[in-house]
């Protein structure tokens, strides 16, 4: 019996905490016939404030031990002097680089823009827009105020954005698109241009296409996506883009986000995978939000994990992705992709789809 697989339990609030829940389910021994041993921390916003951002550190420091995370959406509270995001202060602690959110084709779902192949933003975790610092000169209201924003980008953080796409890309059998505004901003944007260069030197066999920000928008949306795609990103623009890119295949609810961090040859030591989108409270209690991203989550960790070399998770893995992705095929959907189940019965239909795959690759011999 292999030791059990250590991941780091990071709950939330709201709708986020209900969908990892959900997510938790999936994760069941009893479902996937993975030994798992889960370590939980509290990061709801009462908590975050009860300990001053104490247990947002503990639960950065257990990542970095196990290397695996699975994060619930959390409240930002809005105040100054309230205890901020959480999700600064996760990726700060572990050092994470990249953030990885790829678009997929939903069955059964219509695309956008006649979108069919993956698209994954891999943009920055760190530096650029977030984080800056920010002050305004000047009397407040009057013609003549100034603000201010002062902005940083380290090479490392550039060369980990670039280096991940491009073996992404190659792993995808996709091509490397788009880039920063490199001919406005040089010196600024241009590095990460420079490192995106700079990797495509060290993978020639993968192809690519750098193209100014506003031009990869345009071409997102008309045409340029008749492939699969990768798309190197700075901070905010890569925010931005996966807002855009996920819809395009039918709900910001349709595919996992996961943060990396990489040793010295850029192989990831903590995966921490969450759903992008927020804590919805509108459909707290509910039972009707879309559990899909957080149950892919739970599937992308699992991968990681396996590339790892942890026995059995690249059996799990595949069989959480296959059975999210059926179960939508088979017309089981929550209202946000047109069905009418609940929050859930979809869960109930993916655990009941991985146990039937896990049971049949057993009795093959197979892992899948």
């Amino acid at each position: 019996m292999p030791e059990p697989l250590k991941i780091t339990i990071l709950e939330g609030d709201e709708t986020g905490q209900e969908l990892l829940d959900q997510a938790v389910r999936v994760l069941d021994p009893e479902v996937t016939g993975l030994p798992l041993e889960l370590e939980r921390f509290d990061l709801s916003l009462e908590n975050r404030r009860a300990t001053q951002n104490g247990v947002v550190s503990d639960a950065a420091a257990a990542m970095r031990t196990c290397g695996f995370g699975i994060k619930a959406a959390t409240i930002t509270p809005e105040g100054a002097d309230d205890v901020g995001s959480p999700n600064r202060i996760l990726r700060e602690e572990v050092d994470g680089k990249v953030i990885v959110r790829t678009g997929r084709r939903i069955p059964g779902v219509t695309p956008i823009a006649g979108v069919h192949y993956p698209i994954s933003i891999v943009r920055m975790a760190i530096e650029d827009a977030y984080g800056a610092k920010q002050w305004r000169e000047g009397d407040a209201g009057a013609a003549d105020e100034v603000a201010y924003r002062t902005e940083h980008v380290t090479r490392s953080t550039c060369r980990a954005v670039s280096e991940y796409a491009f073996r992404t890309a190659r792993a995808m059998q996709a091509r490397v698109y788009g880039g920063p505004k490199w001919t406005v901003s040089p010196v600024y944007e241009g590095m990460l241009k420079e490192e995106m260069d700079a990797a495509a030197a060290r993978h020639p066999d993968v192809a690519y296409e750098p193209v100014l920000i506003d031009a990869t928008y345009a071409g997102l949306v008309s045409g340029a996506a008749d492939e699969p795609l990768v798309v190197p990103a700075l901070n905010r623009d890569g925010d931005c883009l996966s807002d855009l890119v996920l819809p395009m295949f039918g709900s910001i609810a349709g595919a996992e986000s996961v943060l990396l961090a990489f040793d010295d040859n850029y192989e990831t030591h903590v995966a921490m995978a969450e759903a992008p989108h927020g804590t919805a409270p509108a459909l707290r209690g509910k039972d009707v939000a879309n559990p899909m991203a957080m149950l892919l989550a739970s599937g992308a960790v699992l991968r990681h994990a396996a590339e790892r070399g942890h026995p059995g998770a690249e059996r799990a893995s595949r069989a959480i992705y296959e059975s999210v992705l059926e179960a939508i095929a088979t017309g089981i959907k929550t209202p946000d992709l047109g069905g009418h189940a609940g929050t859930t019965e979809f869960t109930d239909a993916v655990i009941e789809r991985i146990t039937t795959k896990i049971e049949v690759w057993s009795t093959l011999g197979t892992g899948g």
